[in-house]
């Protein structure tokens, strides 16, 4: 088939070399422009093919910029610009996308953090045909795994959704060049939606349960990171675990060791390895808590 490719990052980059394996025609890529060399558009060069790197896709010019490649169908592959009903559709088959849920629930932008943050044991992809709702189009696929309880936003990505979602993509498109593909209407009694995850929703409040801290800094890890605000400048947590302590106040300091900073939380303690204060970049945690003045005993974070 002939394809428009749209995405970015190594993600699409290896949906494109799949269906180049496979034998379909990518007759043009889209991606955003970045100061840094996209894998996709560097990919995509060194096969001489088309790369358009428009800021937005909304505007009668990318439409018929899209329509003129007359492709069979549109992939969209880790795409985070909107696409707009004149693009998707432009194929004769229209377009499919990648999502890194199991549709209906988890629609949005920031589907890998809200799982764990809410503390699902499953999760999966899903391709389906793009339609004007967000993540709302009917359903090609879907392939199942599970989450475990220790999993960060970057461990689930990168080790477990990304590859099935790679091999999910390709099969949807052989689905659909054999003139196979389902469309399994979405069941919108099922259906749950969530806002991107940022600062907002990643502050941390020792008081609350063990688990609850627990998904939310993993959730958070590697994006935007939980923070707690210490003398009104956040420091952001990353590579927590639970660990068992002696009983601690929330928020006090029980130990720190080179392997991380334990502190308290309500009905139990947490390890964590790494901290960001302010605008500096990850270091250990004993590390920050030395510039900051804290030792065991003191209180991380403003009450």
């Amino acid at each position: 088939m002939r394809i428009v490719l749209l995405g970015q990052a190594a993600f699409a980059q290896q949906v494109l070399d799949g269906l180049r394996t496979r034998g379909h025609d990518v007759a043009a890529v889209y991606c955003p422009p970045g100061t840094k060399p996209d894998p996709l558009a560097t990919r995509a060069r060194e096969l001489e093919l088309p790369v358009h790197e428009h800021s937005s896709l909304k505007g009668p010019e990318v439409a018929a910029e899209v329509a003129a490649y007359a492709a069979d169908l549109g992939v969209l592959a880790y795409v985070t610009q909107i696409v707009p009903p004149a693009v998707f559709a432009a194929p004769r088959l229209g377009s499919i996308c990648f999502h890194p849920s199991l549709l209906p629930r988890y629609r949005g932008g920031s589907a890998i953090p809200w799982q764990i943050i809410r503390g699902e044991s499953e999760t999966g992809v899903t391709v389906f045909w793009v339609d004007p709702g967000i993540d709302t189009g009917a359903i090609v696929l879907q392939r199942r795994a599970p989450l475990g309880p220790d999993e960060t936003a970057a461990s689930l990505y990168y080790n477990t959704l990304f590859p099935m979602g790679v091999s999910a993509v390709l099969e949807a498109v052989e689905l659909i060049a054999a003139g196979a593909a389902p469309r399994q209407v979405q069941d919108e009694a099922r259906a749950t939606y969530d806002s991107l995850c940022r600062d907002a929703h990643a502050r941390v409040d020792w008081a609350r349960p063990l688990a609850e801290v627990y998904n939310l800094i993993r959730g958070c890890d590697p994006q935007p990171g939980a923070f707690v605000l210490h003398c009104g400048t956040p420091v952001r947590l990353f590579d927590a675990r639970p660990v068992a302590a002696p009983r601690t106040p929330p928020g006090v300091i029980a130990a720190i060791a080179p392997e991380g900073m334990v502190v308290g939380v309500a009905g139990g303690a947490i390890s964590i390895g790494r901290l960001k204060a302010g605008a500096d970049r990850k270091v250990a945690a004993a590390e920050v808590t030395a510039a900051l003045g804290l030792g065991i005993g003191a209180r991380i974070g403003d009450a």
